[in-house]
Protein backbone atom coordinates (compact mmCIF):
# COMPACT_ATOMS: atom_id res chain seq x y z
CA UNK A 1 0.00 0.00 0.00
CA UNK A 2 1.35 3.40 -0.81
CA UNK A 3 2.71 5.73 2.09
CA UNK A 4 -0.08 7.96 3.25
CA UNK A 5 2.28 9.92 6.06
CA UNK A 6 0.21 13.24 6.48
CA UNK A 7 -2.61 12.48 4.79
CA UNK A 8 -6.08 12.97 6.58
CA UNK A 9 -9.12 10.90 5.66
CA UNK A 10 -12.54 11.43 7.07
CA UNK A 11 -14.75 8.32 7.01
CA UNK A 12 -18.38 9.33 7.25
CA UNK A 13 -20.98 6.48 9.13
CA UNK A 14 -23.62 5.83 11.20
CA UNK A 15 -25.16 3.66 13.19
CA UNK A 16 -25.75 0.35 10.75
CA UNK A 17 -22.47 0.28 8.93
CA UNK A 18 -21.15 -3.25 7.02
CA UNK A 19 -18.40 -3.87 10.29
CA UNK A 20 -15.78 -4.51 7.50
CA UNK A 21 -16.68 -1.60 5.47
CA UNK A 22 -15.43 0.55 7.97
CA UNK A 23 -12.94 -1.34 9.73
CA UNK A 24 -10.93 -2.53 7.12
CA UNK A 25 -10.29 0.61 5.06
CA UNK A 26 -10.08 2.44 8.53
CA UNK A 27 -7.36 -0.17 9.55
CA UNK A 28 -5.19 -0.07 6.45
CA UNK A 29 -5.23 3.16 5.83
CA UNK A 30 -3.71 4.15 9.37
CA UNK A 31 -1.60 1.38 8.54
CA UNK A 32 -0.31 3.02 6.04
CA UNK A 33 0.50 6.37 7.75
CA UNK A 34 -2.77 8.80 7.29
CA UNK A 35 -4.72 10.41 9.72
CA UNK A 36 -8.17 9.00 10.03
CA UNK A 37 -11.16 10.21 11.62
CA UNK A 38 -14.38 8.22 12.14
CA UNK A 39 -17.05 11.13 12.06
CA UNK A 40 -21.10 10.73 12.41
CA UNK A 41 -24.05 13.27 13.13
CA UNK A 42 -25.02 13.77 16.26
CA UNK A 43 -22.81 13.43 19.36
CA UNK A 44 -22.64 10.01 19.80
CA UNK A 45 -19.28 8.73 21.06
CA UNK A 46 -19.45 5.58 19.19
CA UNK A 47 -21.52 3.83 16.16
CA UNK A 48 -22.56 0.33 15.99
CA UNK A 49 -21.54 -1.77 12.77
CA UNK A 50 -23.95 -4.83 11.52
CA UNK A 51 -21.97 -7.69 11.03
CA UNK A 52 -23.65 -9.86 8.39
CA UNK A 53 -26.68 -10.96 9.88
CA UNK A 54 -26.74 -9.08 13.57
CA UNK A 55 -25.15 -6.05 15.68
CA UNK A 56 -21.65 -5.67 15.64
CA UNK A 57 -18.95 -3.89 17.19
CA UNK A 58 -18.57 0.00 18.17
CA UNK A 59 -16.46 2.02 16.49
CA UNK A 60 -15.77 5.00 18.56
CA UNK A 61 -16.20 8.09 16.62
CA UNK A 62 -13.09 11.31 16.77
CA UNK A 63 -15.12 14.03 15.13
CA UNK A 64 -18.93 14.91 14.94
CA UNK A 65 -20.07 15.74 11.50
CA UNK A 66 -21.20 19.52 12.66
CA UNK A 67 -17.42 20.05 13.86
CA UNK A 68 -16.08 18.26 10.66
CA UNK A 69 -14.50 20.54 8.01
CA UNK A 70 -14.43 18.83 4.75
CA UNK A 71 -11.32 21.45 3.94
CA UNK A 72 -9.63 19.72 6.74
CA UNK A 73 -9.30 16.32 5.39
CA UNK A 74 -7.86 14.69 1.55
CA UNK A 75 -10.05 12.08 0.69
CA UNK A 76 -13.60 10.88 1.90
CA UNK A 77 -14.76 7.04 2.76
CA UNK A 78 -18.10 5.92 2.82
CA UNK A 79 -18.78 2.35 3.97
CA UNK A 80 -21.83 0.84 2.78
CA UNK A 81 -24.56 -1.97 5.09
CA UNK A 82 -28.38 -0.70 3.89
CA UNK A 83 -28.83 1.21 7.01
CA UNK A 84 -26.15 3.46 7.50
CA UNK A 85 -25.87 5.04 4.10
CA UNK A 86 -30.16 5.20 3.91
CA UNK A 87 -29.99 7.23 7.14
CA UNK A 88 -27.30 9.65 6.18
CA UNK A 89 -28.60 10.37 2.68
CA UNK A 90 -31.63 11.52 4.31
CA UNK A 91 -29.71 13.64 6.63
CA UNK A 92 -28.92 17.67 4.58
CA UNK A 93 -25.46 18.09 6.63
CA UNK A 94 -23.90 14.67 5.64
CA UNK A 95 -25.23 15.01 2.02
CA UNK A 96 -23.90 18.65 1.89
CA UNK A 97 -20.48 17.15 3.11
CA UNK A 98 -20.27 14.53 0.53
CA UNK A 99 -21.11 17.13 -2.41
CA UNK A 100 -18.50 19.55 -0.55
CA UNK A 101 -15.80 16.41 -1.30
CA UNK A 102 -16.95 15.64 -4.40
CA UNK A 103 -17.06 19.46 -5.97
CA UNK A 104 -13.76 19.73 -4.18
CA UNK A 105 -12.34 16.92 -6.73
CA UNK A 106 -10.91 15.07 -3.28
CA UNK A 107 -11.67 11.86 -3.40
CA UNK A 108 -14.82 10.23 -2.44
CA UNK A 109 -14.98 6.33 -1.80
CA UNK A 110 -17.95 4.34 -1.52
CA UNK A 111 -18.52 0.79 -1.13
CA UNK A 112 -21.75 -1.43 -1.12
CA UNK A 113 -24.97 0.48 -0.83
CA UNK A 114 -22.25 3.88 -0.10
CA UNK A 115 -23.48 5.49 -3.50
CA UNK A 116 -26.94 5.95 -2.33
CA UNK A 117 -24.96 9.01 -0.87
CA UNK A 118 -23.26 9.55 -4.00
CA UNK A 119 -27.13 9.60 -5.78
CA UNK A 120 -28.07 12.01 -2.85
CA UNK A 121 -25.50 14.46 -3.07
CA UNK A 122 -25.82 14.47 -7.13
CA UNK A 123 -22.17 13.21 -7.70
CA UNK A 124 -23.34 9.93 -9.68
CA UNK A 125 -24.76 11.92 -12.26
CA UNK A 126 -22.35 10.94 -16.05
CA UNK A 127 -19.78 9.12 -13.64
CA UNK A 128 -18.73 5.55 -13.72
CA UNK A 129 -19.44 3.62 -10.74
CA UNK A 130 -20.63 -0.04 -9.12
CA UNK A 131 -22.39 -0.89 -5.84
CA UNK A 132 -24.36 -3.61 -4.43
CA UNK A 133 -26.66 -4.99 -7.13
CA UNK A 134 -29.90 -3.98 -5.48
CA UNK A 135 -28.36 -0.14 -5.32
CA UNK A 136 -28.13 -0.73 -9.51
CA UNK A 137 -31.57 1.29 -10.07
CA UNK A 138 -30.55 3.98 -7.89
CA UNK A 139 -27.75 4.72 -9.48
CA UNK A 140 -28.58 4.44 -13.18
CA UNK A 141 -32.16 6.69 -12.24
CA UNK A 142 -29.28 9.21 -11.38
CA UNK A 143 -27.96 9.22 -14.39
CA UNK A 144 -24.38 7.37 -13.50
CA UNK A 145 -23.44 4.31 -15.81
CA UNK A 146 -23.10 1.16 -13.64
CA UNK A 147 -20.71 -1.60 -14.33
CA UNK A 148 -19.94 -4.84 -12.21
CA UNK A 149 -16.12 -4.66 -11.51
CA UNK A 150 -14.48 -5.00 -8.21
CA UNK A 151 -13.64 -1.19 -8.07
CA UNK A 152 -14.35 1.41 -10.11
CA UNK A 153 -12.20 4.77 -10.77
CA UNK A 154 -13.69 7.77 -12.48
CA UNK A 155 -11.71 10.61 -11.94
CA UNK A 156 -12.16 11.25 -7.92
CA UNK A 157 -14.93 9.19 -7.77
CA UNK A 158 -13.85 5.40 -6.36
CA UNK A 159 -16.56 2.80 -5.98
CA UNK A 160 -16.62 -1.01 -5.17
CA UNK A 161 -19.29 -3.66 -4.92
CA UNK A 162 -19.07 -5.84 -1.38
CA UNK A 163 -16.36 -6.65 1.37
CA UNK A 164 -14.72 -9.13 -1.21
CA UNK A 165 -13.87 -5.92 -2.63
CA UNK A 166 -11.77 -4.19 0.01
CA UNK A 167 -8.66 -5.17 -1.03
CA UNK A 168 -9.24 -3.03 -4.62
CA UNK A 169 -10.84 -0.98 -3.04
CA UNK A 170 -8.44 -0.06 -0.02
CA UNK A 171 -5.52 -0.08 -2.72
CA UNK A 172 -7.20 2.31 -5.13
CA UNK A 173 -8.26 5.18 -1.88
CA UNK A 174 -4.39 4.96 -0.87
CA UNK A 175 -3.61 5.67 -4.66
CA UNK A 176 -5.27 8.19 -5.27
CA UNK A 177 -4.84 10.15 -1.72
CA UNK A 178 -1.27 9.46 -2.29
CA UNK A 179 -1.60 11.22 -5.66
Amino acid sequence: MQNLDGKKIAILATDGFEQSELEQPLKALREAGAHVDVITPGDAGSIKGWDKKDWGRSVDVDVPLAKANPDSYDALVLPGGQMNPDVLRADEDAVAFVRTFGESGKPVAAICHGPWLLVESGLAKGRKVTSWPSVKTDLVNAGAQWEDSEVVVDGNLITSRKPDDLPAFNAAIAKAVAG
